[in-house]
């Protein structure tokens, strides 16, 4: 019964969420609908790259869960752009790096300490992490200085922007190279046998054909149900007198994120911390240095280029999320309190941006 049910809640909230889109249900009910629909169709998104994960290989596979983990906020930042919505765009992304950083990885470590008092992941992976956590912050902070000190024009700021974006995303394709080629074993995750085994981890759900038309299916079906999402944004902000850097941060980063929630927050607990830290940051890396680049471009493209300077209250939670984050995960230990230490600061800025 349960196996049905789970098809029935995606189609059913899908189908819904059209419906009201279409035949303009109203503001308020079209975002719930939709809402909810982004939900279960990301999970189903989530599921087929775990399926199609199994038979890329472990580091691949964890390549493609922070890739199509990402889709859903991807997407619907693209969205934001088309509607000339910038500033949400980027608070979405600010809410996509906190909510990986300090929301994910906190229920992560919290849920998985309490099980395990003690879990242990690869120190030198954490040390890599914590580097290009720090290269995220100085590629946005470094604009935002220079613009708001007016060494710079607000056109030279674009064209920074722009070669700021290229050096990010050759970074990261240089990363890729390096932790999955070159140094593949060098960054290899410390293990620990264990006598819990992940749902169908070694028995996928799908073959692998089927597994690949899922994913394809999935990505088009977050595609829609996003541009759906974005189509009420406007009316919700003014409905309830909530600011476009709270609704960009929190509620449209949660809603893209909620697959990698639970996908991140099962590993740990079945003390799998490697891989669920790998989800956590490297889905937080991925934002900040592949991304926001890539939607630079994708602005340009448009024809309404949109740079890469952030707000100071942004560039704060952002220094203040990958400060704590990196504290924390640099001796690759972790335990239940350290993740509540995270959830903590992200309810502490939960409630500023909401106030701000």
């Amino acid at each position: 019964m349960k196996k049905k049910l789970s098809p029935i809640l995606l189609i059913s909230t899908f189908i819904l969420s059209a419906i009201a889109h279409y035949t303009h249900f109203g503001s308020i009910a079209e975002f719930i609908l939709s809402a909810i629909a982004v939900i279960f169709v990301a999970g189903f998104l989530g599921k087929a790259t775990e399926s199609v994960a199994h038979y890329a290989g472990q580091r691949l596979g964890g390549f493609l869960n922070a890739t199509f983990g990402n889709a859903a906020e991807l997407i619907i930042a693209i969205f934001l752009i088309k509607e000339g919505l910038f500033d949400m765009v980027k608070a979405s992304l600010t809410g996509s790096i906190l909510g990986n950083l300090l929301l994910v990885l906190g229920i992560s470590l919290f849920a998985g300490g309490l099980k395990h008092k003690v879990q242990n992941f690869n120190v030198t992976l954490a040390g890599m992490n914590g580097s290009l956590m720090i290269v995220a912050v100085i590629a946005l902070f470094i604009p935002a200085v220079f613009l708001n000190t007016k060494s710079i024009t607000s056109s030279e700021t674009n064209t920074l922007s722009l070669v700021v974006a290229g050096i990010l995303i050759v970074s990261y394709i240089a990363w890729l190279l390096f932790s999955m080629i070159t140094h593949k074993d060098y960054l290899e995750d410390a293990t620990y046998d264990s006598d819990e085994e992940l749902p169908h981890e070694h028995t996928p759900a799908w073959g692998k054909k089927r597994s690949i038309l899922y994913l394809f299916i999935a990505t088009v079906m977050v595609a829609l149900v996003s541009e759906w999402l974005v189509h009420t944004l406007e009316s919700i902000t003014a409905a309830f007198g909530l600011s476009e850097l709270f609704v960009g941060a929190f509620v449209v980063a949660i809603v893209g994120n909620a697959a990698e929630h639970s996908a991140a927050v099962l590993l740990a607990m079945k003390n799998k911390i490697g891989a669920a830290v790998e989800i956590a940051i490297g889905s937080s890396l991925q934002i900040a240095l592949f991304v926001a680049p890539v939607l630079i471009f994708v602005s340009f493209f448009m024809g309404t280029p949109m740079n890469i300077v952030f707000t100071v209250i942004e560039l704060v939670a952002i220094v203040v999320s990958v400060f704590i984050a990196k504290s924390i995960t640099q001796d690759g230990a972790t335990n239940w309190y350290e993740g509540l230490l995270l959830i903590a600061v992200y309810l502490i800025l939960g409630v500023s941006f909401y106030l701000a």
